[in-house]
C-alpha cells in the first residue's frame, strides 16, 4: 500500500498516522478476506442497517491497537453504539470533553459487503480536543488509502489530492445516501434528491458515506450530502475535504463539527448553490 512519506504528529515517540495506517491496513484486510463468507447478520436501526461479526471484529482489531500505543487516549466506535441517532448523540456527548479521542467506522459500507458490492472501507479519526487533526479512509478493495493531518494536506497514492474545479451546480457531479432513518432521514433526503437531479450533470449513490467524502477530497466528485449520519461516518472525511480546500458544513451552511448530523461537503466553488438548491427544496433540516 502506498501512502503519504508524512510522519505525522508524533506523542511519545509513536505517531498518529503510522498507527492508523497500521490500524486501517490490517482491519481492511481482515475485512477483504472475509468477503463472501460472514456468519452472522443482524439488523440495527432497521432493515435498511446491517451489522456483520466482521464489523465487531474489524473494531475490536482497531481498537487493541489503538489503545496499545495510546492506552489513556478515548474510542468511539459505531459497533460500540446503540442504534439509533439519540443513542449516537448521546454516546459523543460522553467522550466531548476527551483530550484524544479516536472515531472509527470498522466497516463504512456494510450493506454493500454483505452483498459483496467492493464499495466500503475502514474510517479512522482522531480528534483533539473535539478538532479532528487526522483522518485516514482505507478502501481494501481498491487498495486506496486516503490520509489528510490537519494543516499538512491530504493524499492518496502518496500524492497530494486537491478537490474539482466545478463551479456551478449544472457541471457537477454529486453523491447522496439512502438514511436507515425512514421516518425522518430518508424523506428529507429525497426531497434534496428530487431537487437536485434536475440541476446536476448526474448523482451516484454508492453506499459509503465515508468513501464518498474521500472521492470529494480525490476531485472525483464534486459534492457529496446526507441527513442523519454520525460523526465516525463523516470525521475522517471531513479532514480530508478540508484539507484537500473543500468545504464542509451543515445543511444549513454551520460549520462542520463532531456534532454535525446533516451533512453537505463539496469542493468549495458551488457550495451556496448546493446549500440554496438544498434550502429551496426544505430538505435540510
Amino acid at each position: 500500500m502506498t501512502v503519504s512519506d508524512q510522519q505525522g504528529t508524533v506523542v511519545g515517540g509513536k505517531s498518529f498516522a503510522a498507527v492508523a495506517i497500521n490500524c486501517a491496513a490490517k482491519a481492511g484486510e481482515w475485512i477483504k478476506s472475509k468477503l463472501g463468507n460472514y456468519e452472522k447478520l443482524d439488523i440495527k436501526y432497521s432493515a435498511h442497517d446491517l451489522v456483520t461479526e466482521v464489523d465487531k471484529g474489524s473494531e475490536t482489531l482497531i481498537k487493541r491497537l489503538v489503545l496499545t500505543h495510546f492506552p489513556h487516549h478515548s474510542f468511539l466506535g459505531e459497533e460500540g453504539v446503540e442504534p439509533g441517532p439519540e443513542a449516537s448523540a448521546r454516546a459523543l456527548e460522553e467522550v466531548s470533553e476527551a483530550e484524544y479521542l479516536w472515531i472509527v467506522d470498522p466497516i463504512d459500507g456494510t450493506t454493500n459487503f454483505v452483498h459483496g458490492f467492493p464499495f466500503f472501507v475502514v474510517s479512522i479519526a482522531l480528534a483533539h480536543k473535539g478538532e479532528v487533526i487526522l483522518g485516514v479512509v482505507y478502501d481494501p478493495m481498491r487498495d486506496e488509502l486516503f490520509i489528510a493531518e490537519k494543516g499538512k494536506g491530504a493524499y492518496v497514492h502518496g500524492k497530494r489530492m486537491s478537490v474539482s474545479q466545478e463551479d456551478s451546480l449544472k457541471t457537477s457531479l454529486i453523491a447522496t445516501g439512502f438514511p436507515a432513518d425512514l421516518d425522518y432521514a430518508l424523506p428529507l433526503n429525497m426531497k434534496g434528491l428530487q431537487a437536485l437531479a434536475p440541476q446536476v450533470r448526474n448523482i451516484r449513490s454508492g453506499g459509503s458515506a465515508a468513501l464518498h467524502m474521500a472521492y470529494v477530497a480525490a476531485g472525483r466528485l464534486s459534492g457529496f450530502w446526507e441527513i442523519g449520519l454520525n460523526s465516525w461516518d463523516l470525521a475522517a472525511g471531513a479532514l480530508l475535504i478540508q484539507e484537500s480546500g473543500g468545504t464542509v458544513t451543515d445543511t444549513l451552511g454551520q460549520p462542520y463539527s463532531l456534532g454535525v448530523r446533516n451533512v453537505a461537503a463539496s469542493n468549495g466553488k458551488m457550495h451556496q448553490s448546493f446549500l440554496d438548491a438544498l434550502a429551496a427544496a426544505d430538505a435540510v433540516k
